[in-house]
């Protein structure tokens, strides 16, 4: 069968499924009505009088007696509190997920692979991890800890095999405004100002020691502790098993919440490519303050940090392109900015920039680890809410990275462990002065392209990293910030690149777009948290809107077979005489059941309340007319109804779209069928769901008395509209 749709000249092929058909083995009245269909066996009306139809009938399957709720809650203790050696193993081994695949390492097959790709990360995340502590207002010896730290927590608890966790922009930029809001409130200078060094009391200091503590030590105690906060709310969401919130999270909003963090991000980066000194500012619309005063400090831009900034942006920029266009060739991404990096230190140490030309370098980067530290208890209350947005990104693109790099390999993840794995990589190295990280979309590309096959390659760049930590960090000690902000800049550019999908976007599905530029615009020109949320509830008005604003469409038949479709969709099908059906592609509740009423009734062309008020209007004026007592009703039966121009007699609801109904829908329906009925138009409602008609059994919508057939569900349209068309009476 083939129907040429309305406006298209392609076709569509429209297969009917195949009826069981069960044979009565008694009276219809010894089955249930709430688990069948009801209805007497009806005539054909189409002319074949000798021919009989009988309604597809169907019996539920008995539902087994509910557990009682104590019982429910004994079960649920004796799973999950009850202890045996072997369900104690196997809960450590969901735990720590290495346990489970370490001992099935392929020494021979996988090990080239991960110290490939291990090497080749690690020393990306030298250059990027210093770069990207600009962000956060961090010394750059605390984004080594926490690049350092973080790598080696994931691979012990992470499910995926490819990603790598560490330094990420968005997170950062995040964390960089909390510290930059709270050293404000707490009195230290700007920064940029020559005298932000000073000392001054802690506030999150040990009640009984007041501990001297200045600008970067204060910074990192406010990042340290705003990540063990973010760490414990999604370890906290790991234990309620609440992983699957990561679908509520669609590609559209995090791809719009990351590219409006990059104008951000961008942004900020500006004042240190030009070699200005201002305070970051605060608040919303950080993004036109900083705009400003940059363009107001623009007399002061250090000419050797805009100098070095141009070449340094000329090169990364050439090398990038020629990495993207000889990545099939290559086996390997060569390390530009590494190499960036070495120059840039050593024309930086030897030509004396810092001292001849006043250019801002990193500072003292030094050795070893310092011993681990309390978060500040006193900051938590400050600090919570920032930690619930932070949480919840980080989180976000942790497990977006790790379904679409495992759907690609062919492996799973779990949601729920992976909250736990970026949980504990933030509580954990929060104690040693590390702030918040999540998968990095660019170095989970450049793992999975040099041959990663396990986190093993993790470890690998925790070695790499190591070695900087207990050797090589001071050598970065001129460094220009302009070269990192560069790096930082350069790093952007797949997020950039997002605006020139937008076209695209649009054309494929203008509601996802929408979402992508709400988002984006309010994360770039109003705040990132904010952006955040907008996109959160942009997406759920979405969902709710396409539900709310659900139509009744008329359906008609095929010309050779029972089945039906849209009208206004396709030609070649034909409505019934006197019998109309409609479908409703949403769930009928609460919300909509008013649209859902309003819907039906225009498309049917005919209100109940409308016209019941219009009968009395011309009952009145008949009355006026002849001067005497209309009989009761005979006004209302005087009028013929009609549909197109048809005597209409009945109509068919096709519910096989309604996923559910609640008790407001319930209402509705029996709204609809009253308001009808008294228009001397029948509602019977066809391929409904159990669902569908268990609600409707509790809602008491089927008639209480046995031999009422006021109220019907048929299991096919075809059957609930040859019901309306046989004779009332029942005869044929």
């Amino acid at each position: 069968m083939k129907l040429k749709r309305n406006g298209m000249s392609t076709k569509t092929r429209i297969f009917s499924s195949r009826r069981l058909r069960k044979q009565k083995k008694s009276s219809t009245d010894q089955v249930e009505r709430s688990t069948m269909a009801h209805g007497d066996a009806s005539c054909m009306a189409s002319g074949d009088k000798n021919e009989q139809h009988e309604a597809l009938i169907l019996e539920r399957v008995p539902e087994e007696a509910a557990e009682s709720c104590q019982m429910v809650l004994a079960r649920h203790f004796r799973k999950h509190c009850s202890c045996s050696p072997q369900k104690t193993k196997s809960k450590v081994l969901d735990l720590v997920p290495i346990l489970k695949w370490l001992p099935r390492y392929q020494l021979r097959d996988w090990l080239l692979g991960d110290v490939m790709s291990g090497l080749i990360v690690g020393i990306l995340l030298v250059p990027q991890s210093i770069a990207y502590s600009l962000l956060a207002g961090q010394d750059p010896i605390y984004a080594l800890y926490t690049a350092f730290f973080s790598s080696i927590i994931y691979t012990l608890l992470g499910t995926s095999r490819h990603i790598s966790v560490g330094i990420f922009g968005v997170l950062c930029l995040l964390v960089g405004q909390v510290v930059n809001r709270e050293l404000a409130l707490a009195g230290y200078l700007a920064d940029g100002d020559t005298e932000s060094n000073g000392s001054v009391a802690l506030a999150g200091a040990n009640d009984s020691l007041a501990a001297a503590c200045d600008r970067s030590c204060y910074a990192i105690t406010v990042g340290a502790t705003v990540t063990f906060v973010a760490g414990v709310y999604q370890v906290l969401l790991g234990i309620l098993q609440v992983g699957f919130v990561s679908v509520y999270l669609s590609d559209s909003l995090l791809s719009g919440f990351a590219t409006g963090a990059s104008l951000t991000i961008l942004t900020s980066q500006v004042k240190y490519m030009l070699g200005l000194k201002f305070p970051r500012p605060q608040g919303w619309f950080t993004l036109f303050k900083t705009w400003i005063s940059v363009l107001a400090n623009l007399g002061n831009t250090n000419l050797c940090d805009l100098i070095t900034s141009l070449a340094c942006l000329l090169l990364l920029l050439s090398a990038k392109e020629l990495n993207d266009r000889c990545k099939a060739k290559l086996k390997a991404p060569i390390p530009f900015e590494l190499f960036v990096v070495i120059i840039a230190t050593l024309a930086s140490h030897f030509g004396h920039f810092n001292a001849n030309y006043g250019s801002d370098v990193a500072g003292e980067i030094p050795t070893g680890f310092l011993p681990p530290q309390l978060p500040a208890w006193s900051l938590i209350p400050s600090v919570a809410a920032d930690a619930f947005s932070i949480a919840l990104v980080g989180f976000a693109i942790t497990v977006s990275l790790s379904e679409m790099f495992a759907k690609k390999h062919g492996y799973r993840v779990d949601a729920n462990q992976e909250m736990y794995a970026i949980g504990f990589c933030n509580i954990l190295p929060s104690f040693f002065r590390c702030f918040a990280t999540s998968a990095a979309l660019t170095k989970t590309l450049v793992k999975e392209s040099t041959g990663c096959q396990t986190q093993v390659s993790g470890l690998v760049s925790a070695a790499v990293l190591l070695l900087v930590l207990l050797v090589i960090a001071p050598v970065f000690h001129s460094l220009q910030k302009c070269v990192l902000a560069v790096i930082i800049v350069v790093n952007l550019r797949g997020a950039l690149r997002k605006f020139a999908q937008v076209p695209g976007m649009w054309r494929s599905n203008r509601v996802d777009a929408a979402v992508w530029l709400l988002t984006m615009a309010t994360s770039a020109l109003v705040n990132t948290e904010l952006g955040l949320l907008a996109g959160v509830l942009a997406s759920a008005f979405c969902v709710l809107g396409r539900m709310q604003l659900a139509q009744a469409t008329e359906l008609g038949r095929t010309s050779d077979r029972d089945h039906y479709e849209a009208l206004s969709a396709y030609r070649g099908l034909r409505a019934h005489p006197g019998v109309a059906v409609f479908g409703y592609p949403a769930p009928i509740y609460y919300a909509n059941q008013s649209l859902f009423k309003k819907s039906l009734y225009r498309k049917a062309a005919l209100d109940p309340v409308k016209e019941k008020a219009r009968r009395v209007k011309f009952e009145k004026k008949l009355k006026a007319e002849n001067g005497q007592q209309a009989e009761d009703g005979e006004g209302i039966a005087g009028i013929t109804l009609t549909l197109d121009r048809k005597p209409l007699r009945g109509l068919v609801l096709d519910c096989s779209a309604v996923l559910f109904v609640d008790s407001a829908g319930v209402d509705a329906l029996k709204e609809v069928h009253k308001d009808y009925s008294e228009m001397g138009v029948a509602l019977v409602l066809a391929r409904c769901n159990t669902a569908v008609l268990d609600a409707l059994q509790r809602g008491g919508y089927f008639p209480e008395k046995q031999g009422e057939d006021d109220a019907l569900t048929f299991f096919t349209i075809a059957d609930a509209v040859r019901h309306l068309q046989q004779p009332r009476n029942g005869g044929c």
